[in-house]
């Protein structure tokens, strides 16, 4: 126990209470081990450092150089004094500034001739570069010859460039480790000496030693690769355990129960799963049946449906409108005649399209997974994908298998004014005239009542039909009233078809149902071919209904469905209860309102109306009112309500349940380990747990991030959104951009469309960053900031930029803003009139950033873009972009062109690839902060490992620790290996493993 008191030792004790001070408070290292692992970042030979023509802008540097002049002014009558030294490598000059009282010491030791090491952060005064107040050391003394073999001994050394900050530069940081690496020598070394030595890995004090003073950059390379091997190894060791854990934890298998909840629900869906859906929905029942807990993940567009061209129509009470022109809130008609309201609309880029010719001459055009319920001719109805009709479209004697039934027939109103007898206007379009029939039903004729429509046919059927057995023909009509005819008479549940004619005109065969029937179901038509027709712009639609469907085209079905909705109904019919815990109150609020409308009755259960299988549906948020929070958490305790939908709110010790049996966390990336087990821990015996993300996962981060769950993925991922065009905007070095970017905001309102403006703060007194060496750690990792971001301002805020835009660029325009301590009713009616179009501009925070949908919303611009994260980027430049017109991103910055911050927007404007995204993400910030988010109790996170570049280790690292789990489960025969353990998780998490 001793060697391991050797590196908790405090830093305290060692270096004193000053620096150790510093190095806890802005690096956070508290003991010898700490230091001992923070690993330099890279190694500098003297020509590295020299390169002064090559200094970025706005960073912290280190440079070795000679001093060629250093002179004192004065100013303020002699009251001031400043010192000013320029250094030289050859390459370039470089300026040093001094003030005050700081001038005495650099101007005894700073003379031409001397060398030294400078640390500072690099800006330009006077269009020269410079820095101020720098940290120094001399590599000269005073001329002797030691200084002559310091430079020496510097130039054929590699020298470590550690991680530093304002407080404390590189090379104090290398002192510092300097006086405890005797300590590495008492590290205890966590693999197992088999697997150390099969893989010609260095003994862990060896390594350490090496990886601060390395002779070659061999040594270096040796060095990584076995603490490489420590992080994988050990974090998957912790993995291995957890998921061993789960296996050994009691469960309540939740087998599918026949007949109940689930069967009911699914029998109001006309509609089977896709493919994938059908795999991932087998695999998530069949772990729900087990004894020991699920713990899955499902990575996915949970909700996507299946697409089509941005032109293929969607039935409206109105009338057929085009896919492009669908919006939330738009109403449309379901396949029963009803009416529901759009909840959902995913535009899915560019997608191969297929064309289906239907056995009346009409065509439809959809994706090959989109969805159509046919029947089999013989009476039985299914639902198959464009792609497996295409594989089994004729029977072995060569005719069509597949058959389409119309939709229900329904009363339109297109709100046209109809001055003429429907009748009357069908005999007159019919009726004879120089070439024939001629002119065109007009739309309100078209989209009108049943009995309009009806009237119309039978007016251009009296006027120029002939009667056959099987219905009638209207002869030589010109091409667009033969269309509309056609149209109508489909509308009507009929049957047309249209034929080319001698004398250039065109014959339509028209077939009715008798009176009873017109309103009916009407006349069946077969698909006789499937045609590519290439790629197009698609998008899919959600409709708030059970039937989640709708009617398209020539009265054909279409729909999409949810897994997870699915699974929570399987849950409850097996007497428990399911929680579906969302990141923000208006996701949890869109999720509450989208099942409930999902189940209809089926939500209504113990209520005056709801079905005999229905169960309550209840929403749970921290801001609700007494009364209904009250009443929500009574129907848990007593089981009335088997789905509850809340954000953080569920995790409160208050929230207790019946029967927790599922817990579904949805947008995982938002939540942490601690706060999923919270919610876990509310179960009698540990609840089933169905982790969501639709953010795209590189495999090695779901091994390392998620590798105590099973993975499933979802099929048919969206492709991309609608072409969205994201540009940096640079608004420190060039303002006019700024400028423009809010003409481009007006531009977009002038055209009828929205924007949204989005700031990291909201901007209240409670909201501004305090100072003191945690909030600015904080808001260095959190915003993936310069080290200096102390000096920096605060970010942006909501209210400020309202404030500011309304009254400037964009006054006269409808600006409103939205936050996260806004009141839920505020929240709900802000998005509510932006959704409907009442608001030009809505000035926000992140809460926007999923689950929100506006599709005529055009254009994003995104202040202080680098205080976000990559994938934080993703999601935000996702509101836009959702419907027909193509969407704009603009992300400002007043980072300078050479920083990293504005490499990472750069890539971010270069893609939409959600994966590419993934991967520039874990190379452009520190994977600690990555697995911190998600891995919350992990306090020593990887410093050498990268995820996205170390895949075989990581891979390698997880069957090693799989294979030693399973054959010791409690690393009895590891004592070490415990220790590294102990290390890397806290406390709380530690004893969570011991319970396997």
């Amino acid at each position: 126990m001793e060697r391991v008191a050797a590196l908790d030792e405090p830093l305290k004790k060692i270096l004193g209470g000053s620096t150790a001070k510093v190095l806890a408070e802005h690096l956070g290292l508290q003991t010898v081990g700490d230091l001992l692992h923070h690993y330099p970042r890279r190694y500098a030979e003297r020509g590295e450092l020299t390169r002064l023509a090559d200094l970025p802008m706005d960073e912290h540097v280190t440079v070795v150089a000679q001093v060629a002049d250093a002179r004192v002014h004065t100013f303020n009558g002699g009251r001031g004094k400043r010192l000013e030294v320029t250094l030289t490598d050859g390459s370039g000059r470089l300026r040093l500034v001094f003030f005050g009282k700081g001038v005495h010491k650099p101007h005894k030791e700073l003379l031409p001739g001397r060398r030294a090491m400078f640390a500072g952060k690099v800006s330009v005064f006077n269009r020269r570069l410079q820095l101020a107040h720098p940290e120094y050391q001399l590599l000269d003394k005073d001329g002797d010859d030691s200084g002559t073999d310091a430079v020496s001994a510097f130039a054929n050394q590699l020298m470590p460039i550690y991680p530093a900050c304002q407080q404390m530069a590189s090379w104090k940081i290398a002192k510092a480790v300097d006086a405890v690496l005797p300590s590495a020598q008492d590290a205890v070394d966590p693999l197992p000496d088999a697997l150390r030595e099969g893989r010609d890995l260095l003994p862990l004090p060896d390594a350490l030693h090496t990886i601060h003073r390395p002779r070659t950059k061999a040594d270096i390379a040796d060095a990584r690769a076995r603490l490489k091997w420590d992080e994988a190894f050990v974090l998957q060791v912790a993995l291995a355990r957890r998921r061993l854990a789960e296996t050994q934890l009691p469960a309540v298998p939740r087998a599918l129960k026949a007949g109940g909840l689930l069967d009911a629900f699914d029998a109001k869906l006309p509609f089977t799963l896709t493919d994938g859906q059908q795999r991932v929905s087998r695999e998530i029942f069949d772990d729900l049946a087990t004894s020991h807990p699920m713990h899955r993940l499902l990575q996915g567009e949970v909700g996507s449906g299946k697409a089509q061209p941005l032109d293929a129509l969607v039935l409206t009470p109105q009338g057929f409108r085009p896919m492009g022109e669908m919006t939330v809130g738009t109403e449309v008609v379901v396949p029963s005649g009803e009416r529901a309201f759009v909840d959902g609309v995913f535009p899915q880029g560019e997608r191969e399209v297929w064309r289906l010719e239907l056995s009346d001459g009409s065509t439809v055009e959809c994706d090959d997974e989109h969805l159509w319920i046919v029947g089999d001719g013989e009476g039985d109805e299914r639902v198959l994908a464009t792609r497996e009709l295409r594989a089994g479209l004729h029977g072995a004697d060569g005719r069509p298998r597949w058959s389409i039934a119309p939709a229900t027939p329904v009363d339109l109103d297109g709100g046209g004014e109809r001055p003429l007898d429907p009748y009357e206007l069908g005999r007159a379009l019919g009726g004879p005239g120089a070439d024939g029939p001629t002119g065109r039903v007009p739309d309100a004729y078209r989209n009108a009542p049943l009995k309009d429509r009806l009237a119309v046919v039978q007016g251009l059927l009296d006027a120029r039909g002939l009667c056959r057995a099987d219905g009638a023909v209207f002869r030589a009509a010109p091409a667009p009233l033969a269309g509309d005819l056609a149209w109508l008479v489909r509308s009507l549940g009929g049957w047309s078809r249209i034929d080319p004619a001698r004398d250039g005109g065109y014959d339509v065969s028209v077939a009715l149902p008798d009176a009873e029937s017109v309103g009916g179901r009407g006349f069946r038509r077969s698909i006789e071919a499937i045609e590519h027709v290439g790629r197009k712009p698609v998008q899919c639609i959600s409709v708030a209904h059970p039937d989640h469907a709708y009617v398209t085209d020539h009265f054909t079905v279409t729909h999409n469905t949810m897994v997870a909705l699915r699974a929570m109904l399987g849950v409850v019919d097996s007497g428990g209860q399911a929680a579906m815990l969302a990141p923000t109150e208006v996701l949890a609020q869109q999720h509450h309102r989208s099942i409930t409308e999902m189940m209809g009755e089926l939500a209504e259960g113990g209520l005056l109306g709801g079905a005999e299988h229905g169960t309550k549906v209840v929403l749970l948020t921290g801001s609700m009112g007494a009364a209904a929070r009250r009443q929500a958490l009574l129907d848990l305790v007593t089981g009335e309500a088997g789905i509850v939908v809340g954000t953080h709110a569920l995790i409160e010790d208050k929230v207790q349940f019946h029967d927790l049996g599922l817990v579904v966390v949805d947008e995982q990336h938002r939540f942490g380990v601690e706060q999923r087990d919270a919610l876990r821990g509310k179960g009698t015996q540990p609840p089933h747990l169905l982790v969501m993300t639709a953010t795209p996962i590189p495999r090695t981060v779901a091994m390392t991030v998620f590798g105590d769950l099973e993975t499933s993925v979802l099929d048919q991922l969206p492709a991309g959104r609608s072409p969205i065009a994201s540009h940096v905007v640079p608004a420190k070095d060039k303002p006019h951009f700024l400028e423009r970017t809010w003409e481009r905001v007006r531009e977009e309102v002038a055209a009828g469309h929205q924007a949204y403006v989005v700031c990291p703060r909201i901007g209240d007194e409670e909201d501004t960053p305090k100072a003191g060496g945690k909030s600015a750690k904080g808001a260095a990792q959190e915003a993936g900031s310069p080290e200096d971001v102390e000096e920096k301002r605060p970010p942006l805020a909501v209210l400020d930029i309202a404030d500011r835009l309304a009254k400037g660029p964009l006054s006269g325009l409808k600006v409103a803003v939205l936050h996260g301590r806004m009141a839920p009713d505020d929240k709900d009616a802000v998005m509510q009139k932006f959704a409907a179009g009442a608001l030009d501009v809505l000035v926000a925070t992140t809460v926007i950033e999923v689950g929100v949908n506006v599709p005529n919303a055009t254009a994003m611009v995104i202040m202080d873009a680098d205080r976000f994260g990559v994938s934080q980027l993703h999601q935000l430049r996702g509101r836009v972009g959702r419907g027909s017109a193509p969407g704009l991103c603009l992300l400002v910055s007043e980072m300078p062109e050479a920083s990293p911050a504005r490499a990472r927007l750069a890539a971010v404007a270069a893609t939409l690839d959600g994966f590419e995204l993934s991967r520039i993400d874990l190379e452009q910030r520190r994977e600690g902060d990555v697995l911190g988010q998600a891995q919350s109790g992990v306090r020593s996170s990887l410093r050498m490992l990268a995820v996205i570049d170390d895949e075989e280790v990581i891979a390698a690292a997880r069957d090693e620790a799989t294979a030693l789990v399973t054959a010791d489960p409690d690393l009895t025969g590891y004592p070490e290996l415990r220790t590294a353990l102990s290390a890397l998780l806290d406390d709380e998490r530690e004893q969570y493993l011991d319970k396997g």
